[in-house]
């Protein structure tokens, strides 16, 4: 095993525990606060790391990729991030692991439309096998609330925040090619951070405060969700990218569905079906075929 793909390996296996931590803290936080004090704790870091890796010279940014990095943190950060803890709390983290399957195959259907991509057949039933694995998961358990009606509501909710994400990363892409990295990152995390707050006082009277009683939240837990779920991973993600193939990482990324099931098991003594790991297997063998060149 390659240095690539050990941190493709290990974005995955952080972004799993991070899942974890987000199930447990949305016990106490709900998805707008969440959302915003993650994503404040998450572009402090991403602040201090920016004058280690690209200096203070601020990049050349057109004012259209600018905008377009600052939409793309609103869409996919601001908003699909909260969705994405909404569907959390109501589908379990297992559940939540496998729907995110769903985030390769959209990007590559909206680069198809957007992007002028082409998919190839084997990859249109790699789309197919992704669908049916996530169907597989979606059975409804004795235990869950509200029955038949909530557990779609709650699927709907999570399609939605993984469509919003592959959206955003689509918008984002050609910016992405241009400018430093790390900079770009700063600019969307931004952005998602005053869409948080311009939601929150849009929507205050549905979403409530945008901040709890700071004295109430679980800080230690928070950060080390906040560090090891988003920060960490996004640094082994890129890694792997760096030091292994795109579609190498790719596939070896998609493995946190399997980490995220197997802990949210051991972890949060969610329940684990022969019919979850089937569906496990199936979104897997989509993605991965999904992956292969059109």
């Amino acid at each position: 095993m390659g240095l690539g793909e050990l941190l493709s390996l290990l974005s995955a296996a952080v972004w799993a525990v991070g899942v974890i931590l987000y199930r447990q803290l949305g016990a106490t936080l709900p998805p707008l606060q969440l959302n915003l004090l993650k994503n404040s704790l998450v572009l402090g870091m991403v602040l201090v790391s920016l004058p280690l890796l690209h200096g203070f010279a601020w990049p050349d940014f057109s004012a259209s990729q600018l905008g377009l990095a600052l939409l793309s943190g609103f869409i996919g950060i601001a908003i699909a991030d909260t969705l994405y803890f909404r569907a959390l709390n109501q589908l379990g983290a297992g559940r939540m692991g496998v729907l995110g399957n769903f985030y390769s195959p959209a990007v590559i259907l909206l680069s198809v439309v957007f992007l002028d991509e082409r998919l190839s057949f084997v990859q249109m039933i790699g789309f197919g096998l992704v669908s049916l694995g996530v169907y597989l998961v979606a059975e409804r358990r004795p235990d869950d609330a509200g029955g038949g009606r909530a557990l779609l509501k709650g699927l709907a909710i999570g399609f939605c925040a993984i469509l919003l994400m592959a959206v955003a990363i689509v918008l984002v892409k050609r910016t992405l090619e241009a400018q430093p990295l790390m900079w770009v990152t700063a600019v969307r995390m931004t952005g998602a951070v005053v869409g948080l707050w311009l939601l929150a006082l849009v929507f205050r009277r549905r979403l409530g405060p945008a901040l709890p009683p700071l004295a109430g939240v679980p800080w230690r837990k928070l950060l080390v969700a906040a560090f090891v779920g988003q920060f960490l991973s996004m640094v082994f993600w890129l890694g792997g990218y760096k030091f292994t193939s795109a579609s190498v990482a790719a596939i070896l990324n998609e493995s946190a569905s399997v980490f995220i099931l197997l802990l949210a098991w051991a972890w949060l003594k969610e329940p684990l079906s022969r019919r979850a790991l089937a569906g496990v297997a199936l979104t897997v063998a989509g993605v991965s075929c999904m992956l292969l060149p059109a």
